[in-house]
């Protein structure tokens, strides 16, 4: 008798044990995009549901009232540093995203609830910040409901949300500058000093170019065989007009990265230079 009952238990093991591994796919797919941004990351972990035939906005997912902008469990977005977002400045951490979408107007939600799955779940007293965006119209249907993290430059991107034929672009900023410049204040300063990268920022961004330029001298004497910093001294001579000096260091540029086989720098100073004629 005692047999019997072990080999029913152990039967009975067996079969859980089966039918734990059995795995199929999400309904609603979950996505997690971790997107570098000025000095820092945006991070954002949602679910994608489908269309399937439905009729999504106004329907499947009601007008004026809170969505939880995906499915399953909430959305949220997590900022590593200070981001604004409708004229209010976020400070880094995790947060919900949530939606009120309308026929003409949805407005967007920023949280400090991380677990809104319902409306009846939402406090509105845990705002951080609304925005409210106006809907495009799309000449296509997007089956699988997206957000994409999209037109990123150094301070601004776009927090986009398609499905069915609507979109929808969230504009997000960060302040780059204030922090790159004090970086360099601070680093300049120090043994170890960034001249290179300092001169980069300052050719790039409308600086004092002969703040750069002088920062390039410093980086070429340290490294005078760096050809891609030969490189960038001749873009921010050219830019002052100093013509004749551009064109000596992209000679010098070119000739290093000929002797490093690097093509793509021989190229590039063969445009620098054309323009400098």
């Amino acid at each position: 008798m005692k047999q019997l009952l072990f080999l029913v238990i152990c039967a009975g093991l067996f079969a859980t044990a089966n039918a734990q591994q059995l795995k199929t796919p999400q309904p609603s797919t979950t996505q997690t995009i971790k997107q570098d941004f000025g000095l820092g990351t945006i991070e954002l972990s949602y679910s994608r549901p489908n269309m399937k035939g439905r009729k999504i906005f106004g329907d499947l997912v009601p007008y004026n009232a809170i969505w939880r902008t995906g499915a399953n469990g909430a959305t949220t977005l997590t900022f590593s540093d200070e981001v604004t977002i409708g004229g209010k400045k976020i400070p880094a951490g995790k947060y919900g995203l949530l939606t009120i979408p309308s026929a003409d107007e949805w407005i967007f939600i920023i949280t400090k609830q991380l677990d809104v799955t319902s409306p009846s779940a939402y406090k509105q007293e845990n705002d951080v910040v609304r925005v409210s965006i106006k809907p495009m119209k799309l000449p296509m249907s997007i089956e699988t409901f997206t957000i994409n993290i999209g037109n990123i430059t150094n301070t601004s991107c776009e927090l986009q949300l398609l499905w069915e034929q609507t979109y929808i672009a969230i504009p997000v900023t960060t302040d780059v500058d204030s922090k790159v410049m004090t970086q360099i204040d601070n680093m300049l300063n120090k043994d170890n000093r960034p001249y290179y990268a300092a001169a980069v920022y300052y050719s790039d961004n409308g600086k004092d170019l002969n703040q750069a330029i002088e920062w390039f001298n410093k980086a070429v004497e340290l490294n005078p065989n760096a050809y891609w910093m030969h490189y960038q001294r001749a873009k921010a001579l050219a830019k002052a007009g100093r013509k004749t000096e551009a064109l000596e260091a992209s000679k010098k540029s070119m000739e290093l990265a000929k002797a490093q086989k690097n093509d793509d720098y021989v190229k590039l100073n063969e445009k620098l230079q054309q323009g400098l004629k």
